[in-house]
């Protein structure tokens, strides 16, 4: 189900405005992104975290990003950053949250999160 919610996020992104860069980035030293997007009306950077659920039974899908979630993502984001001849682009954190009911529900939580600080990449 999370590759279908992977799918059914990236489509939606792509018709939101965001080219999708990436799919399943694992960092070598850990860490992991499940897209990298561009938003081209903002000209940012983004990594996107996709929680796909059946439905909201137990909380909104957004709830699971837990602080060890979010290190994660950071870490991964991180090595994507050390990536680029340019580090210093405007970036942020999605959340997708994917409700696999009918009719699926699909919406884009913007800036879910934010680094810790200090970060260094």
């Amino acid at each position: 189900m999370g590759k279908w919610g992977e799918r059914a996020a990236a489509r939606h992104l792509r018709a939101s405005g965001y080219r999708v860069l990436y799919r399943n980035f694992r960092a070598r030293g850990g860490g992991e992104v499940d897209l990298v997007c561009r938003d081209r009306r903002e000209s940012a950077l983004v990594f996107v975290e996709v929680k796909t659920r059946r439905s909201e039974r137990f909380g909104r899908p957004v709830e699971a990003v837990d602080e060890a979630k979010r290190r994660l993502i950071t870490k991964g984001a991180m090595a994507w950053l050390r990536l680029l001849d340019n580090p210093d682009v405007p970036f942020r954190f999605d959340v997708v949250e994917v409700l696999a009911e009918d009719p699926v529900k699909i919406e884009i939580v913007r800036s879910a999160f934010t680094l810790p600080s200090p970060t260094i990449y």
